[in-house]
């Protein structure tokens, strides 16, 4: 099966970038219908154009709360009539519309649940992680429910954090293991092998 599917993001696109070439290679069974950003101008929407993907604006800052900006971001969504939305760097807290519960992912540069939660992304994660002396980290693809970096986890992957780290060596090497995973869960759902039992995913026939 191929998936439909919207990325929303709020920054540069790298991991919008990161799925657009694996989609073109073959590697990914999907389509990305369209990108919506939640600020204006940034270089993810100008990604998306130059692979002729639909790039719409939402501007957060535009909106008095969530529920207000939601009400127009998913309206937005609706058009693309996805299969699933990923979030890619998409800094606004969602409220999931019911037919959406476990169509929207996301993925996060730290082991869920450490290094989490509101005001926890990008660099924050990374100084954390490093002011807190753990030795490893690493990425979480999970769904997305209505509170930050809390859905079922659909995979994890560490990797190390050595001595010497700076946040921008350790970004560097947690956005290596993102670009890896991403694709992969976002295989394992077009090939309905994804089943959700309360908080534990499941991937049926392994994680091979």
């Amino acid at each position: 099966m191929s998936l439909r599917f919207v990325v929303l993001l709020s920054g540069g696109g790298t991991t919008l970038q990161n799925l657009i070439d694996r989609i073109e290679r073959g590697e990914l069974p999907a389509r990305i219908e369209g990108v919506i950003s939640s600020r204006a101008g940034v270089f993810g929407l100008e990604r998306a154009r130059r692979h002729g993907i639909p790039a719409v604006t939402v501007p957060r800052r535009q909106y008095p709360d969530d529920h207000a900006f939601n009400a127009d971001l998913w309206k937005e969504i609706a058009v693309f009539q996805p299969d699933l939305v990923m979030l890619a760097g998409f800094m606004s807290l969602l409220h999931l519309p019911p037919e959406y519960t476990l169509r929207v992912v996301n993925v996060h540069p730290a082991l869920i649940p450490a290094f989490c939660g509101k005001g926890m992304y990008g660099h924050h994660v990374h100084e954390a992680v490093l002011a807190y002396g753990a030795k490893i980290s690493g990425a979480t693809v999970h769904f997305v429910d209505e509170q930050y970096d809390h859905g079922p986890i659909i995979i994890q992957r560490a990797c190390p954090v050595l001595d010497d780290d700076t946040p921008d060596t350790l970004a560097e090497r947690v956005q290596a293991v993102e670009r890896e995973i991403y694709p992969v869960a976002i295989r394992w759902i077009a090939e309905g092998r994804v089943q959700v039992e309360g908080r534990r995913v499941r991937i049926l026939g392994g994680t091979e």
